[in-house]
Order: structure tokens, then sequence, then C-alpha cells
């Protein structure tokens, strides 16, 4: 590691003093601070920080153009599907077909603007949410502490710093305490430097060397500090690295090489051909994407090959003739089995569902999670601040050597004047089995102080053995800062004036901090060690709080008897207050104990830190302190939403097994009847850390059901149950707030971070990050994942079973030929691409903003290995594709044959003349059929299994329900009805109709299609009829077999745990 007095290289690129007078490292810390003209306490006021954003613009690196439309544009040409298009125009212009050939270029032209405008958009909205799922910075400012987004800090902004979080901007520091900060990413040091903010350097000190500054996108690894950001942005020591780094990552393989440098031709062949295959890849879409747009990519593939056998099978149909209608209609046929707005519609549909999600409370950071969210079929969740409100508030705590001392209710959780204290010389045991009988209300804490040295021994850890800040502000009102167990914990102390700024503040404060061991998740307690200034001489005291557990095993006496001295801690005294904190604990309290020792100073007078094993012994237990977190309103109704979906919650909480069981009770993750649940499957359901990581992996595998709470929980428990879920095929969403969280939330299928209480690390592995730490909001995330993937089955299976009707239409009807053998067409090769254009694109971007079904949320989960694929989708499609083909064959068939001659004319595929009058009435009705088949299809694909009469059966509005459901969705009406009316002119302009399109106007041929879209839209209803006749009798077979009743909301609990329950006797 680097000393203060080696000199290295200062950065080329200076940063600038911006409003200090000399660089920020050259100034103790009071100077730069009176320079950035700010209140350390306070920090700025909002009105200032928005006038020094405008002045020194937005915290953030120089990524380059951001959305750039020259780019998205070419993407839109320079795609697969298009270029098939551009290649269908060539052709047509080729054999000189030039109205085909026009109608293709403006199919053309409309799909790269519609594309390029929905793109754009698309784009602009995932740039947008980019930016919201940056690093957050925790700031002070108007004398409160909030989070903001890292890009609006501003010089002067009060940063505070902990363990796990990135350093958003270039900070001179004020305050740290064993604050070591991993820098390897500015300086190339492998271990994190240790900042001492009373440090002063000169100018030229090199960024690895200036102790006393904390810089943007470095890593807290330890400990905590404070201080007042001097730059911001590309002004950063990050920044002007930046500036140098902006050569573009190269997209060749390299070459693979001897150990000598040398390389056979071989090797370069190789690397130039998978570099060809690489740019070939990402053109077609098969290797760029989601798993799902990869997916679709090759689909468009295989469609393009089948497309090809279909131009074949229409040349091969008529002999392979140079007829120029016959070339035109095989490339028609072809284009008919391309979906060209699929991966358009997709990328739209994802980027209007991460909106979505912004505004139920989740921002996306990793696409793929979309397509995941639908098939989680496990969520393993924290407690404190997800399924709690994590608003803590001390209702008891016990002191041996005195009693019980209570807080009573209090509508003010930060006003430590407001709610009474009683006591009661009993411990939480007996006060239990009185009832609580005996508690009394205090005339004041001052009451309850006096004489008493245990209350004030257990009130120091309190209040120094806490980073919270308690305080009263100029209006009067009581503001806190820190962590919420913290705060209560302080707030309790400052109801007897034991306030923590009381003793550390002023020019010479009585109390003075040494050293400070953070809390661990791994240890579960933090411990402090501070000296008190007196007359004669003071004293040293190492405050110690954490997990009853932990701290009860680093103790080694208490005060049972306020008349008596300290007594050993036996093995008899451990139960008994092992006993007290479970009676705490089952009243759903979070229990922490308080210790305290003398300690003598050494090695600290001299700078060295002692060993933390060290100081964490030997420790004299002083009580427990029990905080009430109570659940959130929605979490029970986002449990039950849960498991009427199909979905397991397991909570994984650092609390105590018995508090950790009271509120999975509470909230529906455990049983209400815990007591008719079979012995073997009530131990296997509540573990602690470690029951569980005593356990192997197949003695895992071999309980009968995973832990459904794990309590005293450490991030290698969540890691392993991650690996257990994978072994029993679950599909896992994990949540994690701390640094040591990220191996488990990359190890998680959905990975989800706390945008609030969440640390920088834990963020930057997640998928999703909630942005107000509620378990609900991960509900709201999978009901979304389940609505795009509904709607992306809904689009796909649209524009498929479209595809399918017309190829078969189109190959079918090669057998109607004339007197000179060659075939007829049912449809024009300009109506094909009028179909395709009107039909598809903008219906099926509407079916893809299309809300959530009534029952989306009691399904079971998706099966993300089939895909959007399922068996029910491709029936469906060759069902709707075949009866639309069928239709459409017989509307040509009732035409020509049926209430006409028969004759099918001559040349009836180049131009209109009085012996082909029928053929032209014949394909316009076939065409008018094919296209309002597809626009019913597409409002009878707003459900897959309900009647589009009938989407909401509990509607009070049965006969008029459907209208209100088709207005909802306005997109979608305005494309279908725009499909509707765009086909008159089409029919009845002259010129347009015999020349561009082929066909005649229509007059009683309307019958026919008035009759057939009633037999379509029948058919398709009966379809739907059949298969939720099929489904429900499926269900009922399940449910039979199962044991489980049918789910209402009431029967949620006994279809879920009816399994857990031992059988009557």
């Amino acid at each position: 590691m680097k000393t203060q007095n080696d000199q290295s290289k200062p950065s080329e690129v200076t940063s600038g003093h911006g409003r200090l007078s000399r660089p920020a490292h050259a100034l103790p810390a009071e100077q730069a601070i009176a320079e950035l003209d700010v209140d350390v306490q306070g920090g700025l006021t909002p009105e200032g920080a928005r006038a020094r954003l405008e002045e020194h613009g937005r915290n953030e690196l120089d990524d380059g153009p951001g959305v750039r439309p020259g780019k998205i544009l070419l993407r839109q040409i320079a795609n697969a599907m298009v270029l098939v298009l551009i290649l269908a125009m060539v052709v047509s212009f080729a054999i000189k077909s030039w109205i085909e050939g026009g109608v293709v270029a403006a199919v053309i032209v409309l799909n790269v603007v519609v594309g390029f405008f929905q793109e754009f958009q698309a784009e602009k909205t995932m740039n947008s949410l980019r930016s919201l799922g940056s690093p957050s910075a925790s700031v002070i400012r108007g004398g409160q502490a909030m989070v903001i987004p890292t890009g609006e800090l501003v010089p002067g902004d009060v940063v505070q710093l902990k363990t796990g979080d990135t350093v958003p901007a270039d900070i001179r520091l004020h305050e740290a305490m064993n604050l070591e900060i991993d820098e390897s990413l500015l300086t190339g040091e492998s271990l994190p430097a240790q900042k001492d903010p009373k440090e002063v350097f000169d100018d030229d000190t090199g960024p690895g060397d200036r102790l006393n500054c904390a810089f943007s996108s470095s890593t807290v690894t330890r400990g905590r500090g404070t201080g007042v950001v001097h730059a911001t942005g590309m002004q950063t020591e990050i920044g002007s690295i930046a500036a140098a780094l902006r050569a573009k990552q190269s997209k060749r393989r390299p070459v693979k090489r001897k150990p000598d440098g040398s390389a056979k031709p071989l090797r370069y062949a190789q690397a130039w051909t998978l570099t060809s295959t690489d740019a070939v890849g990402r053109f077609l879409g098969v290797n760029v994407g989601t798993p799902l747009q990869r997916k679709l990519s090759r689909l468009a593939m295989l469609l393009f090959g089948i497309a090809v056998v279909c131009a074949i099978i229409v040349l091969a149909a008529n002999r392979f003739s140079n007829n120029a209608e016959v070339i035109i209609y095989a490339v028609a046929t072809g284009l008919s089995m391309i979906p060209a707005s699929l991966i358009v519609v997709l990328t739209i549909t994802m980027a209007v569902g991460t909106k979505r999600m912004v505004q139920r409370n989740v921002i996306v950071r990793k696409l793929d999670s979309l397509e995941a969210l639908g098939g989680v079929t496990d969520i393993c969740s924290d407690k404190t601040g997800t399924l709690t409100q994590g608003k803590m508030l001390v209702k008891k705590a016990w002191i041996p050597a005195r009693g019980t001392y209570a807080v009573g209710e209090t509508n003010e959780s930060f006003n430590p004047t407001v709610g009474r204290v009683g006591y009661a010389p009993s411990s939480p045991v007996q006060l239990n089995a009185k009832g609580e009988v005996g508690i009394k209300d205090s005339a004041s804490a001052s009451e309850l102080l006096e004489g008493n040295e245990h209350l004030e021994a257990f009130l120091w850890v309190a209040s120094l053995a806490n980073l919270a800040n308690v305080y009263k502000d100029a209006e009067g009102t009581w503001k806190t800062q820190g962590d919420p167990t913290e705060i209560a914990i302080q707030v309790f102390a400052s109801r007897f004036d034991w306030n923590r700024s009381r003793w550390i503040s002023g020019e010479q404060p009585e109390w003075s901090q040494v050293a400070e061991f953070p809390f661990d998740s791994d240890i579960k307690m933090m411990s402090v060690i501070f000296r008190q200034q007196s007359a004669d001489g003071g004293r040293t005291m190492v405050f110690t709080k954490g997990a009853v557990e932990r701290v009860l095993a680093k103790c080694s006496s208490l005060v049972l008897d306020a008349e008596a001295g300290p007594t050993a801690l036996t093995d008899q005294i451990r139960e008994q207050i092992l006993d007290n904190m479970n009676s705490l604990a089952s009243e759903g309290l979070r229990v922490l104990a308080f210790a305290s020792k003398e300690w003598s100073l050494s090695g600290e007078e001299k700078g060295v830190e002692p060993e933390r094993v060290e100081v964490e012994g030997d420790l004299r237990l002083l009580g427990l302190i029990g905080l009430y977190d109570p659940p959130r309103p929605e979490s029970a109704g986002a449990v039950r939403q849960c498991h009427g979906a199909g979905i397991a919650v397991h909570m994984l909480t650092g609390d105590h097994p018995g508090t950790a069981r009271a509120i999975a009770e509470q909230v529906g993750i455990l049983p209400s009847r815990m007591d008719l649940v079979a012995a073997d499957m009530a131990a296997a359901m509540v573990q602690t850390a470690s029951e569980f990581d005593r356990r192997s992996d197949d003695e895992i595998d071999r309980l009968p059901v995973l832990p459904l709470v794990i309590a005293r929980c450490a991030p290698q428990t969540k890691v392993r149950m991650i690996e257990a879920l994978h072994r029993r095929k679950c599909y896992a969403a994990m949540t994690g707030d701390g640094v040591n969280d990220s191996p488990s939330l990359k190890r998680a299928d959905v990975g989800i971070a706390m945008g609030q209480a969440g640390s920088d690390v834990a963020k930057d592995a997640s998928d999703i990050v909630l942005t107000d730490d509620n378990f609900a909001s991960i509900v709201n995330a999978i009901e979304e994942g389940r609505r795009m993937f509904d709607n992306i089955q809904k689009f796909v299976l649209h524009l498929l079973a479209e595809n399918i009707g017309q190829a078969c239409t189109l190959l079918i009807g090669l057998a109607f030929k004339d007197a000179s053998r060659l075939s007829v067409f049912p449809l024009a090769p300009v109506e094909i691409l009028w179909v395709i254009m009107i039909t598809s694109g903008l219906p099926d971007m509407g079916l893809g903003a299309e809300h959530a079904a009534p029952d989306i949320m009691r399904r079971p989960p998706q099966n993300l290995k089939r895909g959007v694929f399922t068996f029910e989708v491709m029936i469906d499609m060759l069902a709707y594709g075949l009866w639309m083909a069928a239709l459409c064959l017989a509307a040509f068939v009732l035409v020509v044959w049926g209430f006409g001659s028969g004759s099918l004319g001559t040349n009836c595929n180049d131009g209109y003349s009085d012996v082909c009058d029928l053929v032209f009435r014949a394909r316009a009705t076939t065409f008018v059929c094919m296209t309002w088949f597809a626009l019913f299809l597409a409002w009878e694909m707003v459900d897959m299994r309900r009647s589009f009469f009938r989407m909401h059966p509990e509607s009070k509005r049965p006969w008029t329900q459907w209208m209100s459901d088709v207005w909802r969705n306005q997109l979608l009406f305005w494309a279908i009805l725009a499909g509707f009316i765009t086909i008159f002119p089409t029919l009845y302009i002259p010129v347009i109709n015999h020349v561009v399109f082929k066909h005649e106007g229509i007059s009683w041929e309307w019958t026919i299609v008035v009759v057939e879209s009633v037999l379509f839209v029948g058919g398709v209803e009966a379809w739907k009829w059949a298969k939720r006749i099929f489904f429900r009798r499926r269900a009922r077979r399940l449910a039979k077999h199962s044991g489980h009743p049918e789910g209402k909301d009431d029967e949620i609990e006994a279809q879920v745990f009816s399994r857990y329950f031992a059988p009557a006797p």
C-alpha cells in the first residue's frame, strides 16, 4: 500500500478546483466546506441544490451521443425482414410489375417510418430507465437525510458513505470511522486505501495518495464517512479517465496465438470466420437481445425458409412459367409467411413493459428479467422493510437487574417526548404469564433514572453504540437520520435525555470515539470504543449490541440483582436469558442484546486498532431490547396473491426465529393453524440458518419441504437456498440489500435489490430494483412480467395464425386454373401485401399494450423452457389459420361456382375484362373476408380462452361489458377500425380497384362476407368454449387427485397448506 509520503504521478487531465481556491486535498476540511458554502449539519437547501445543478450540470459521465436516430434508421433498413421486402421490390421492378413494385416500396417506407419512430421512442424510454437504475447517493439536504440519484449531486452536497456504497462523486471527507475505499479502478492499487479526513496534502499529490478524499466510482469496503462533494461528472478524476477511453470495443474475434506470439494461417482464418459469423448473427438478430428476442429471430429465419419453399411451390404449380404475374404471386406468397413486424412489435412491447413497471415502483436493469418474471415459482424475501414497514419502535426493554420497561402507544414514532414509559420489576416471561399485569405508567423518565446505574449503563449502549441522529430542527420538528433500527433505539435513549449528541458534541464532549467495529451480516454485532473525559481521568468503554445469541456467546457475566455485584453467566442463566428473548420474540418483536465492558487503552493510543475478537470478548450482558416493526398493510394480500398464482414465499431474515415466525404467520407465509401441521413438516418449515447450513445437500433434498422461514440468516444461507430450489427445478427470485447478498442475487434467476436500503453493490448484481423496498412491488413486477408474456403470446399467435391462413389460402388456391392451365389467384399480390400491412403491425402493437387478464395471478407460473410456443398456442395457431383459410376459399368458391357460372376467364391475373368480372368479384370477396377475419381475430386474442363477449364474467353488465373492453385498449380499437374502413376505398375507387388490387367492387357478395364473418367469430368462440371445458375438467381432475379445493380467495390457505397438515386421527 502507498504511504502519504509517496509521490504518485498526478492525473494528466486535471479536474479543476471549481469553487475552491486550491485542490480539495490541499485544503483543511473546514476550509473546503466554508469555500463550498455549505452547512455540514443541514446540507444544501433544495433551492440551492437546484441552482448549482443548473450551474454545474448533471453528475454524469459523457457517454457519447446517447440515442442516435441515424443508427436506429439504419437498423430499420438493414435487417433481414426489410431486406426480404427490398428483394421482392427489386424482383417486381425487374419483371416490370411497376404497380406491385411500387406497393412493396410503399410497404417498405411505411414499415421503416413506423418502425423508426416507434423504436426511437422505445430507445428514449429505455435510456431514461437506465438513468433511473443508476446508483443512488445518501445526502443531507434541508436538514433531512434522503436518497437521490447520483446524477442530481452537485458540488457542496453533504454525502454519507457506508460499507457497500459506490462513491457517487469526488468528495472531500469531513468525518471517517474505519473508512477504507477500494480505488483500484482509479489507482491500480489492489488494497483498499484507509482514509483520514484530518490530513492535508500538497497540490500536486497524486490521486492514490489523497487519503482525505473519496473518488467517484470507487467502492467503500469498510467503515463509514461523511464528506462534501467538490467535483461532479466529467470534472471528477474518473471523468478525466473516461475522456481518454472513448475507443469503441472491437467486435473482432482475437487470433489464438502461441506463447511466442506467432499464429498459423488456420488461426487467422478461424478468427475471421467467427467474426463474420458473429456479424451475420447480429444482423439476423439470433445472437443479440434477450432469449425471447433471439428465439423469435430464429423463428423468423425458419419462416423465411418456409417462404422460399412456398414460392417454389407456386412456381412449380404453374410449371415454372416466366409469366410476370406468376412470379410476383410467388414472391407475394413467400411474403405472406414472413411476420415483418414481429421483432419491432416485441421490442416496443418490452419497452412499454419496462415503463409500466417504473409506475409500479420497479426498475428493470436487465431485459432478460422481463421474461423471467413470468416463470417465477418461489420468492425468497427479506423481512425488515420489505414485508414489514421498516419503521421500528422500541416496545420493551428488559434489564435483568431491574425489570421490564415498556413504551406506550404513540402516533409520532420519532418524537421521544410523546408516549409514556411503563415499568414492572418482572421479566418478560413473568409478565406474559400474568398477561401483562404489573406494568405501570411512570410519572416521568427522570424518576426511572434516579439512582438507577443499571438503566444508565443500558442507555450508554443505546446511545453510543448507535450511528443514528435524532434531533429537533429550527421549527421544533423532530428529524432523524440513519438506519430504522438504530433510530428507534436512539429515540428510546432520547426519552431519558440520553441522546448521542448530548455526549459527543461541543468543544469538550464528555465522550469521544476511539474505534468502531461496524455491523457485519456474518458476525451480527457492532461495537464501539469510547473514552470518557472526567476530572478523575475518565474511563474507556466497549459498547456492543447485536443478535442475542451472538452477544450472549461473547458475555461472561451479568448483574441479576441490583443490590449485588456481577454474576457469572452460567448455562442455566443463559437458558433464562433465551427464555426471555423467546417471550419477547413471540410478541413479534425483533430482539437485540446490549453488553459492555471497561477497556484499557494500549495500542489505540499509538494509532493501532485493536483486534475485534479481543474487543468483543469477556463482555457483561446489560439486557435485551425488543423492537416492533409492523407488517406492511399490503403484505398479507400480496402473499395471498402469490399463493393463488402458484408461487411459494420464503422469508429469509436475520431476526430471531420467534420474531420471524410471528411475522410470517401474520402475513400468511406460514399457516395460521400451525398446530395442525405434522411435526416433521413444522420442523422443516421454520429453521435457523445454523440448522439449515449444517445439513448436506442430500439431507436438504430429502426434506419434505424447503423452509418457508429461515431465521438468523447469513449470506451463504441464501446461496444454499437458491441452489436447493434449483435442484427441485424451481425458478427463484431473491431479494437482497447488503454487499454480501450479491452472490445470492447473481445466483438467483431474478435478483431483486432494494432501491432505498440497498447497497450499490447489491444493485449492480441485481436484475430489477424496487424503488419502494416493498414486497407488494415484487408481486406487481411478476404480474407485469406475466402480462407482457401473455401479450407476446397473443400477438405471436395472431401473426402466425394469420400467416397460416394466408399461406393455405394462396397455396390451395393454386388449384383454381383457367383454360391456359395457369392458376387463377384467389388473392392478388397487392391484396396480399395490403393484408400484411393493415392487419399485423398496428393491431399487434395494440395487443402488446393490452391490460392484464383478470385471472393472470390465479394461474400457475409460465414454463420458461417452452416459452411462448406452448402446445395450446401451436394448436390454436393451426385451428384459427385453417378455419380462416377454409372460409376464405369457401367465399371464392361460392362466388364463382355457387352463385356464378364457374368461369375463371382467361388471363384474369393480368387485368380486368368482362370475362374476368366474376373472378374479380370473387377475389374482392376473399380479400374482404381475409382482412376482416384477421382484424376480428385480433380482438378475439385479447383473451386466449375467455369469450370476447364475456371477458369479465363477474361484471354486472354482462350484455354490454364487451363494449367497454373494446374501448379500453384504444390503440387496438383504432387500429382495427382503420383496417375496416380503409377496405372500402380499395374496392370502389376506379383504377385502384381494377389496376392496382385486381378486384371489383362487390354488392350482394357482402352477404357472404357478413355470414362468413359471423361463422368465423362463431368458430373461434366455439373453439375457446371447447378449450374452457377441457381446461376446467382437467383442473377438476388435478384438484381431485391432489385433494386441494378449487381456488377462491378464502380457500387459498387450504389450497397451499393442506398438504402440510397432519392427517385427522
